[in-house]
């Protein structure tokens, strides 16, 4: 039987903006939703699961993933168009990527950034290799090679000393003990005020919302929890991040398994969660807390979750005040665990991975044992 499809483990970067995707949304909604099934596989959730949770065909789910496993974050941005042959040949091509890469005063220009225009006439001038290519085509080779106009900008590499080890420990509960597996997070700021979304109307004639942005209610955050083995999602909201209400959600976690044998819950490393009350609590009541890295939250399995909750009720809503807007987000959580897959199929499919990982000696992400060794 083959082996269960899965991303392989995500970089700092790739983790990084999945996760800022499913949480801000995106203008294109094959990009959300693409998203949305790498951060879900890379939580361990399988393709059932998944493509109940953004309502695609499993196929389309697994394709999705092969292609990011394949090109990376590229797949966001499927390329479904035809068109005429190139005229230019690979080779052509790769010298215009490197020129259009490489800054203007590195090759002795006298400016710091290329244009379309500047780019195309430096080709043309070029003496080694002549490139004749208009705009237009210029701009459209870029644009499929992946090369667009950015602003430059900063990056913050985790410098966390256990990167590998937290990923491995998170990567242990959520393969080999993902009914005893939980995940933690806070979702918000949330504000009572008009926020813009998307729905079907007349062409022309889009939905609208008042212009009353000023808020006058404060904000509050929604304390999540999810099951990882059962595909359960609740949680509470409160009007600030603490201790106290980390701690309430804790208990209702350790509650979700009564019988007292070990758990495991995945949260960040929020300075609530970090408390030395908490951590002794745990211990006494057989919780074990995975921390994710530093700068690495999207390894929470939860994450995935919270865009859906974001996108149905909270994105083209206008709610009168927080006491509106609480109960359109626990209606939301009923209507999502009921319609959950049943928890006897998940666990069937789980056993059944887990037998063929064992039998291949396959571990998270698609690597063999031997070479992550």
């Amino acid at each position: 039987m083959a082996s269960p499809v899965r991303v392989r483990r995500l970089t700092e970067q790739e983790g990084q903006k999945l996760q800022r995707i499913v949480r801000r949304g995106s203008t294109s909604s094959v990009r959300f939703r693409r998203a949305m099934m790498l951060l879900a596989s890379s939580g361990g959730s399988p393709v059932p699961v998944i493509a109940q949770l953004v309502q695609a065909d499993e196929d389309t789910v697994r394709d999705v993933i092969h292609r990011f496993n394949e090109v990376g974050m590229a797949c966001l941005d499927p390329r479904w168009a035809g068109g005429r042959p190139r005229l230019l040949s690979i080779e052509d091509e790769d010298f215009v990527i490197e020129a259009a890469t490489t800054r203007p005063t590195v090759l002795g220009k006298p400016f710091t950034r290329w244009s379309i225009r500047k780019l195309a006439e430096h080709l043309r001038r070029n003496i080694a290799r002549p490139v004749r290519i208009g705009r237009e085509a210029l701009r459209c080779l870029l644009l499929r090679r992946g090369i667009s106009f950015q602003r430059t900008k900063t990056w913050k590499e985790s410098p966390d000393p256990d990167f590998d080890a937290k990923l491995d420990r998170i990567e242990f509960a959520l393969t080999e003990r993902p009914d005893r597996t939980f995940a933690l997070d806070e979702f918000g700021p949330l504000g009572v005020r008009p926020i813009a979304g998307s729905c079907w109307a007349p062409r022309s004639s889009p939905d609208r919302l008042p212009a009353t942005y000023r808020r006058t209610h404060g904000i509050t955050y929604f304390h999540g929890c999810y099951s990882v083995g059962d595909d359960r999602l609740w949680g509470v909201v409160r009007r600030r991040k603490g201790i106290d209400h980390t701690w309430a959600a804790l208990r209702s976690i350790r509650a979700a398994r009564p019988d007292g044998a070990p758990i495991y819950v995945i949260l960040d490393n929020l300075s609530a969660h970090l408390n030395r009350r908490i951590r002794r609590w745990a211990d006494r009541n057989k919780v074990e807390l995975c921390f994710t890295p530093t700068y690495a939250s999207w390894a929470n399995p939860i994450e995935a979750h919270f865009g859906p909750l974001r996108q149905f009720t909270l994105a083209n809503s206008n709610h009168p005040n927080h006491t509106v807007q609480t109960r359109a987000l626990h209606a939301y959580l009923r209507w999502r665990n009921e319609n959950a897959r049943h928890p006897d199929v998940l666990a069937a499919q789980r056993h059944e991975r887990a037998r063929i990982r064992s039998e291949k000696h396959i571990r998270w992400g698609g690597r063999s044992l031997q070479l992550a060794a």
